[in-house]
């Protein structure tokens, strides 16, 4: 079986996965470029996408790169390529996050990660209430699987431990509501209809709140006159799952990125809705909170899952966005900013 060449249509199916990752408030800090000696694909921090307040260490966006990188391995792996990964690759290009090269041919022709890859398309976050039937405890296990699988751990607390984790989440975002710069950062990224929706959060994609006051959903509008969605009755016992790292580096935060992704596909794969409780991550006491009594625990992403109602695509930048094309030698390699947002 001959390694098949990086042509346009390869690329393009490539970018097309690597940009259908999620990323904190929809942001997509990431650029792309081909180095076509390598045969890799290069994932560089794009500085124009960074949340200063809510994330001034640039963790957040770290891990947002990092799903990005598994789908495009994903992608690879769908195209017949054993992809292989090195992060931060060159000490001297620190916005170097990530370099994919396309080896091969991939052993098989059904790899385990490129059977993900009809799950990336599929993938949304979803703000809206779920059922509360539990998801069975085999896809729990194969989601866990799915984060130790890439770097990380996945922990299922139970109804109690479910609750603190919550209660932290829910002190977060009174934190964020009641913090005037927070909450106005926050707003830069909702796109009002008839904005460019490449970037961001539509707001006619925002979830409704909770009635009841248990989940609590990031409310991005504040005290702004725009619309909001009646408040509904969100399930009683919601299930969430905590992604933590041993250590708590800029490659513990990429792997954490690719496990988060990984999850999450395994989850979309099964008729799981996802959704990401982030608001005690931005917060340094919270976020040590979450960590609980476990030892040496790095928390990364509260996950919310269960059954219920697909939330919807949210807009991204095009692979045609982002100008990707092969050039002719690696001095040249492509790199694609995409465009800022508004």
């Amino acid at each position: 079986m001959q390694t098949r060449e990086v042509d346009a249509t390869a690329v393009h199916t490539l970018l097309a996965a690597a940009v259908a990752a999620p990323s904190i408030h929809n942001t997509q800090p990431w650029r792309f470029g081909l180095d076509p000696e390598s045969r890799s694909i290069e994932v560089r921090f794009d500085h124009r996408r960074r949340l200063p307040l809510a994330d001034p260490d640039l963790r957040a966006q770290h891990l947002s790169v990092g799903a990005a990188v598994l789908n495009l391995r994903v992608a690879a792996a769908h195209l017949g390529w054993a992809p292989a990964v090195r992060l931060l690759p060159a000490a001297d290009e620190p916005d170097l996050l990530a370099r994919v090269q396309l080896a091969g041919p991939a052993e098989d022709d059904r790899p385990p990660l490129g059977e993900l890859y009809e799950a990336v398309e599929r993938r949304h976050t979803s703000r809206m209430p779920f059922t509360g039937r539990p998801v069975p405890e085999r896809i729990v296990a194969e989601m866990i699987g799915s984060a130790l699988a890439e770097g990380a751990h996945l922990v299922v607390p139970d109804i109690i431990g479910t609750r603190r984790l919550l209660r932290l989440t829910q002190l977060a975002e009174a934190r964020n509501t009641a913090h005037p710069a927070r909450a106005a950062e926050a707003r830069t990224w909702i796109t009002a209809p008839g904005k460019d929706a490449r970037y961001g959060i539509p707001l006619t994609t925002l979830g409704p709140r909770d009635a009841s006051g248990r989940i609590p959903v990031r409310d991005f509008t504040g005290r702004l006159p725009a619309p909001h969605l009646p408040a509904l009755r969100f399930e009683r016992h919601a299930q969430v799952a905590l992604l933590w790292t041993a250590q708590d580096r800029r490659e513990d935060w990429l792997r954490a990125g690719q496990a988060l992704q990984r999850v999450l596909l395994t989850a979309t794969r099964h008729g799981v809705r996802t959704s990401m409780l982030h608001q005690a991550m931005e917060w340094p006491d919270l976020r040590a909170a979450t960590a609980g009594s476990r030892q040496r625990c790095r928390p990364q992403l509260l996950i919310r899952f269960g059954y219920g109602p697909d939330g919807g695509p949210t807009p991204r930048a095009s692979a045609d966005d982002r100008g990707l094309t092969p050039r002719a030698s690696s001095d040249d390699r492509g790199i694609s900013a995409g465009r800022a947002p508004r």
